[in-house]
């Protein structure tokens, strides 16, 4: 039999991000943004999960946010094993911009294109499960304590969640690549994005879906607070992700981009 393919090393890792990240930018606008959508739906579709394991528990610290971490694990395991475009995800791809193998321009185009196909995901997800009864019950009152708790937040307490969520969702990204199979990468994937949602981190993604969603089951939140934390969580999720993980692996394996 031959023998098991071992994990790609971290060198090879961050070689193999930098080249995925000069394929996202250059994608056209149109698949970009379809990507996109998606990936907000995928997401959505793991915070609607974690709705359900927290309805009707104690939102406090306990074995219900663990859980509720392992299942909205699954929107971040459809966007790397199923191909979509996520804004949080797509902060490694300063990676390639300092290397200069995709400009400024073009990696802000990006992160724009995808944020916006993220939040019309997100946001339509959100109002699917409003029409379809689903923002009702145990399920609606989990997204409007999230909801009115994320809207309420301060902006300093706003973006160091956020960088610490990304930072932990960009290493899961980064140990999915060293994966040699789909169910490497569903585990490399499952617990760091378990330990942020434990944590009670904030995804700037995950909170285009809970926002709205709360809102529609009747949350107290307003317009201002919606967009007050989806600006300081999405910074915080580029200086988590960006600097936290990427910068820092280009600094530590500069051989990657082979010197």
């Amino acid at each position: 039999m031959p023998e098991p393919l071992e994990a790609y090393r971290p060198a090879e890792i961050g070689a193999l991000i930098e080249t995925a990240g000069v394929a996202k930018a250059a994608l056209p606008a149109g698949r970009m943004l379809v990507l996109a959508v998606l990936a907000g739906c995928f997401i959505g579709f793991g915070a609607a999960g974690w709705c359900v394991a927290m309805a009707g528990v104690d939102p406090g610290f306990g074995p219900a946010r663990v859980l509720g971490g392992v299942v909205f694990a699954l929107g971040l395991i459809l966007v790397v094993v199923g191909g979509a475009e996520l804004f949080t995800g797509n902060a490694l791809m300063v990676m390639a911009a300092v290397d200069r193998r995709i400009t400024v321009g073009a990696l802000l185009r990006n992160w724009g294109i995808v944020w916006l196909g993220n939040l019309i995901g997100a946001v339509g997800l959100a109002l699917a499960f409003g029409m379809a009864g689903l923002a009702e019950g145990p399920m609606g009152a989990a997204a409007v304590r999230a909801a009115e708790a994320k809207a309420g937040l301060g902006p300093v307490e706003a973006v160091l969640r956020g960088a610490l969520c990304n930072a932990l969702v960009c290493l899961a990204i980064w140990l999915s690549f060293a994966a040699r199979s789909v169910t490497d990468r569903v585990l490399a994937v499952l617990w760091p994005v378990t330990a942020f949602v434990a944590l009670g981190l904030e995804h700037s993604v995950a909170n285009m879906f809970l926002l709205p969603l709360g809102w529609i089951a009747g949350g107290e939140v307003s317009l201002a607070g919606v967009a007050g934390n989806l600006f300081w969580v999405s910074l915080g999720n580029v200086i988590g992700g960006a600097g936290g993980v990427a910068l820092a692996y280009r600094y530590a394996y500069p051989a990657m981009a082979g010197k």
